[in-house]
């Protein structure tokens, strides 16, 4: 037994992780924009006390669309009415800094925040999609070390404006007729090299103070940021190695600058293929492969390595010597996690896109109940991970599978609540509600 307990979000993705869910029997195409599928799998996740439900997000169509279901809904109005359907789960939306205006991103937040009585939280991401810069008219996506830039002063700024209101600010004596002491709602001028925002925000502080600040990405400049500003990190591994390297460097960084390491959790993503065997698990997973169409899992080799191969080139060795690891694409995490699988394992190249089909480089298990559970304790237990991102390969019956069957171990070995403890999103995560800061003039960027 232990008092730490695992966090738990369920990650969705229309129609599930694998890459050909939507193909899969077990799968309703015709509900993929229906909310109540939706609903239904949030009210799921809060019956086994979930974290959160998490949605990703990107501000473009993916090239790869024609054939597999990577559309995007818009995460606010979706995580809305998911907060009408329940009422302890936390809501975490993907929201770019590249690609959002502060203030504007301010106030959807705040406003999520509110209305769900205190559950939401912003996965903080630059965006990685080169193809998103002509919806925003720009004639080229700005490089990694410009995003990232930009993202340390946006961050800033939507802090300060969450703070503009400081807590007793919001009066509402209806006696006295006092609605809002003025005196403590502050503009916070700001003037920086990328943003220039006046504030304050027109909503008051919300519950949570701040929604909960969560990060994706595990690059040098992704670690750094989350060092400095993440509450907790979505990250990709495909070893325990691997995994207790970036726990451990991520942790050093954020106590250097004088955080708390506890309070960065580390939830890495996790994506279960589940059998009363392990033999039946396994061709579980080898039929959801099958499905897979070799024109998609190409293209998104390309995008991930920069390799044009073709369906001729499949059950030969991946070409390592092709692969150029300058430049831009060579700063991702994901391009080092996928160039790690080739190096160590030697894959063909069939066999490197299956192992990307199941969940775009998370790590992808094949087992029973007990061997699931098994896995997720020795990442859990040997500085590793936090906890986990669930990313069903299908849904609804990914996540049933997982909630009766893998859940209940857990549990069993006192890894995982039995009911929650509190309320909001950081009452989940055993997070602080943050004092609002002290207005400031407009900081010094380097």
């Amino acid at each position: 037994m232990t008092s730490r307990k695992l966090r738990l979000n369920l990650f969705i993705y229309p129609g599930g992780h694998h890459e050909a869910a939507w193909r899969h029997s077990g799968t309703d195409p015709g509900r993929l924009l229906d909310i109540g599928l939706y609903q239904d799998l949030a009210r799921r996740a809060e019956r086994a006390a979930f974290d959160a439900v998490f949605f990703a997000d990107g501000p473009s169509l993916a090239d790869n669309v024609r054939y597999a279901s990577r559309f995007r809904l818009e995460p606010f109005t979706w995580l809305s009415a998911i907060a009408a359907a329940t009422e302890r789960i936390g809501l975490i939306a993907t929201a770019s800094t590249t690609y959002t205006e502060p203030y504007n991103l301010a106030r959807l937040f705040a406003s999520l925040d509110h209305l769900s009585r205190g559950r939401a939280g912003w996965n903080i991401v630059t965006t990685g999609a080169p193809q998103a810069a002509g919806n925003f008219g720009l004639d080229a996506h700005p490089v990694h070390a410009e995003r990232y830039d930009l993202a340390r002063e946006f961050v800033d700024v939507v802090t300060r404006l969450w703070d503009s209101w400081e807590d007793e600010a919001l009066v509402a004596d209806q006696r006295s007729g006092l609605f809002a002491d003025t005196d403590r709602i502050h503009e916070i001028d700001h003037s920086g090299p990328h943003l220039k925002v006046r504030g304050p925000l027109n909503l008051p502080r919300s519950p949570q103070g701040r929604p909960v600040y969560v990060q994706a990405g595990s690059s040098d400049d992704g670690r750094a940021f989350a060092a400095a500003h993440a509450e907790a990190v979505f990250t990709a591994h495909q070893t325990l190695r691997s995994g207790q390297e970036f726990y451990a460097d991520v942790k050093a960084r954020a106590s250097v600058l004088g955080r708390d390491p506890g309070r960065l959790l580390v939830l890495p993503g996790i994506s279960p293929f589940i059998g009363s065997t392990e033999a039946q698990a396994r061709a579980l997973h080898e039929e959801f492969n099958d499905l897979t169409q070799p024109d998609y899992s190409l293209q998104l080799l390309h995008r991930l390595l920069g390799l044009r191969l073709s369906a001729a080139e499949l059950d030969g060795p991946v070409p390592r010597r092709l692969i150029e690891t300058g430049g831009e694409r060579g700063n991702g995490s994901r391009f080092r996690l996928v160039l790690d699988i080739i190096e160590r394992e030697e894959p063909t190249v069939r066999q490197l896109l299956h192992r990307l089909a199941g969940a775009r480089g998370h790590r992808v298990v094949a087992g029973t109940p007990e061997q699931i559970a098994d896995q997720i304790q020795e990442w859990f237990e040997h500085g590793a991970a936090d906890g986990f991102n669930i990313m069903p390969p299908w849904l609804p019956g990914g996540f049933d599978l997982f909630a009766d069957q893998v859940v209940p171990i857990l549990r069993s070995r006192g890894l995982f609540r039995t009911a929650y403890d509190g309320t909001t999103l950081r009452d989940h995560y055993g997070l602080p509600r943050p004092r609002a800061t002290a207005p400031t003039s407009s900081k010094e960027y380097a």
